[in-house]
């Protein structure tokens, strides 16, 4: 069944081979990600919240790009932005949903409700609203890539983070649901699940943390994924390990060991 439709204005594009679409592109990951690109003389498309620190991206990494400031929560915008990019530089190849936010939370302190939401919304519904105007296009065309960054800590739940573990708990399962979802489509589906990166999101983790890579390093390897259309990855290989463990150890020896880990601070308002 094809659910292309007649009024999506992406539809009629030509793909541009290689180019890649990437939110929260303004600093950590999403940063080293656009000059991993650029560098290779790929054409970036950019999409971020703070557009005074997207435009100084854009203004220096070299070749070419695109840059829209937009708010992965807001459905609209990003349709705007989307469509903004790829009318006038064509149609990407490969669709990055890397915006995220990483901020503890304690359930029992009332102010963190509202920042337990806007981290679902980020984590979650912006992917959705980051793929939502390219996946008809793209099945049209019969090919296209839709990146997901997700996390180690979607494995398990953890103290203190229970709004960033469980929001990438659910960034997992979505992913999973929707590479299923457009099997035999053309469209590849990628999971990343990352390790420790060094980036403002954990600068300042009262915590040790163990296989930490630079944002350089990182990009490097997901590029690397991507380029071989691996489905699912978690980088560094050896978070992978610890990957694994978290998810078969039993409740009784996983818990004291959780409880005994440092929290995230939480935002102080």
């Amino acid at each position: 069944m094809n659910y292309a439709t007649l009024n999506n204005p992406l539809s009629s594009l030509m793909p541009v081979p290689g180019s890649v679409l990437i939110t929260g592109a303004s600093s950590g990951l999403g940063a080293a990600l656009t000059r991993h690109y650029a560098g290779s003389g790929t054409m970036v498309g950019l999409i971020a919240r703070r557009s005074a620190e997207l435009a100084q991206l854009a203004g220096e990494i070299p070749g070419f790009c695109a840059a829209q400031a937009a708010d992965v929560r807001d459905s609209a915008a990003m349709r705007n932005a989307v469509e903004a990019i790829s009318l006038q530089h064509g149609l990407p190849e490969i669709v990055i949903a890397n915006a995220g936010i990483s901020v503890g939370t304690l359930t029992e302190v009332a102010e963190d409700e509202p920042v337990f939401r806007e981290v679902i919304d980020i984590n979650v519904i912006g992917l959705v609203n980051t793929f939502q105007p390219f996946i008809a296009a793209m099945r049209e065309r019969g090919h296209g890539v839709l990146v997901g960054i997700a996390s180690v800590a979607g494995y398990r739940g953890l103290p203190g983070a229970g709004a960033y573990a469980a929001s990438k708990a659910a960034a997992i399962s979505y992913l999973e649901g929707l590479r299923v979802e457009l099997r035999g489509s053309g469209i590849t589906v990628i999971t990343i699940c990352p390790g420790y990166i060094t980036t403002t999101m954990t600068a300042n983790n009262p915590y040790r943390m163990p296989f930490i890579i630079s944002a350089e390093t990182a990009a490097k390897k997901i590029a690397g994924i991507i380029d071989r259309r691996k489905t699912y990855a978690v980088i560094p290989w050896q978070m992978a390990i610890v990957a694994r463990l978290m998810h078969i150890l039993p409740r009784w020896i996983y818990d004291p060991l959780a409880a005994k880990a440092g929290y995230k601070p939480r935002r102080r308002t």
